[in-house]
């Protein structure tokens, strides 16, 4: 790997975050396990594989509809981001949890078939014209390729390698992915159940997954409209006395775009506010030394040119920015990336 792809080290929040999850994903298995196998009975007496099997089934899926939740949740209070910046460890530790829900399937069902265990898994029950006794298995299979692929292409070389737009279609199928999780549940283990616990945690979490993504947007659409500038005409910020010294105001352009206008030491400086890797708020993080850093990966740029410090070669737009009074106003028109724009001072005592 180049440097351009060790920018984003280990720290405490990563070790607190993992350490969290782990113990999070333990207490689970153990609950699921030891603690509550008679709430969460079953219609036919199971051996230990298969209960094994359904744990990891279901811990698999609970950490999946949380990593679904964290995005939505992020943007209808700031207080979530924090669970947003690491979230592909999340998705990686999903992974291995399902792998292991898997294994313990083949090993248990598919074990004394006739044929290899693993095409036992695609050719034993072949029932697609009907319902009941629906090869359950290939929603499960598409949903487990589909992580396993996500997961191997989380590495920051393969969003270089296959470009932000190309990488962010790919992992935009986690939504397809989750789809086909709650599918295989409700045609396999639902249909097995006596008692509704299980029942209820998996319908509560796609209810729970849709309903705050449907939040989310209808609180995107009436906080985050855009105003009616012309292009390359001037659009108000907002007031000096809203802004703190080291920190952003976001604004959303009439183009789609959001600028992001920082106060750094009695001057004002105005940048992109999608990050260069992957399209991180720049807007939420913090300037020190005239250089605000991503919140999520930790790319770092100067607010005056949009550079990323040597040797990184990253580059954002720049826009031009003017006081009327002491209302802040930024220029709809945005700068090639990279492009030094002169900050603006800030009258003493206006902010």
């Amino acid at each position: 790997m180049s440097v351009k792809y060790t920018p984003v080290q280990w720290n405490w929040n990563k070790y607190i975050y993992d350490a969290v999850m782990l113990a999070g994903a333990g207490a689970f298995l153990y609950i699921f396990l030891y603690i509550t196998p008679d709430v969460l009975s079953h219609e036919r007496p199971i051996n230990g594989q298969i209960h094994n099997a359904r744990a990891f089934g279901a811990c698999a899926f609970v950490m999946l509809t949380v990593i679904l939740c964290i995005g939505p949740l992020a943007r209808l209070d700031a207080r979530f981001l924090p669970l947003l910046y690491n979230r592909r460890h999340f998705g990686v530790m999903t992974v291995f949890v399902a792998i292991t829900h898997a294994g313990y399937v083949v090993d248990w069902y598919f074990a004394f078939s006739q044929f290899n265990k693993y095409e036992a898994v695609l050719f034993s029950n072949t029932s697609f014209g009907q319902l009941a006794g629906f090869p359950f298995e290939v929603f499960g299979l598409f949903a487990l390729a589909t992580l396993i692929v996500l997961a191997a292409t989380s590495h920051d070389f393969w969003m270089k390698f296959l470009s932000p737009p190309v990488w962010k279609r790919i992992h935009f199928l986690i939504y397809p992915a989750y789809l086909s999780v709650v599918a295989h549940v409700a045609l396999g283990v639902l249909q097995d159940q006596q008692n509704h616990a299980v029942t209820g945690i998996f319908v509560g979490g796609a209810v729970t997954v849709g309903g705050l993504h449907l939040l989310a947007a209808l609180h995107e659409r009436k906080t985050a409209r855009a105003p009616k500038d012309k292009v390359g005409g001037w659009v108000r910020v907002c007031d000096l006395s809203e802004m703190r010294d080291g920190f952003a105001k976001v604004k959303l352009l009439s183009c789609g775009e959001r600028v992001a206008v920082y106060l750094n030491g009695g001057h004002l400086s105005a940048i992109s506010n999608a990050c260069a890797h992957q399209n991180g708020p720049l807007g939420e993080g913090k300037i020190i030394d005239c250089l605000v850093t991503c919140p999520w990966h930790g790319f770092q740029y100067d607010v005056t040119t949009g550079r990323s410090p040597a040797p990184f070669t990253e580059m954002v737009p720049t826009y031009h920015l003017r006081l009327d009074g002491t209302t802040v106003l930024v220029h709809a028109r945005s700068n090639p990336p990279g492009t030094y724009v002169e900050p603006v001072p800030v009258p003493e005592g206006a902010a």
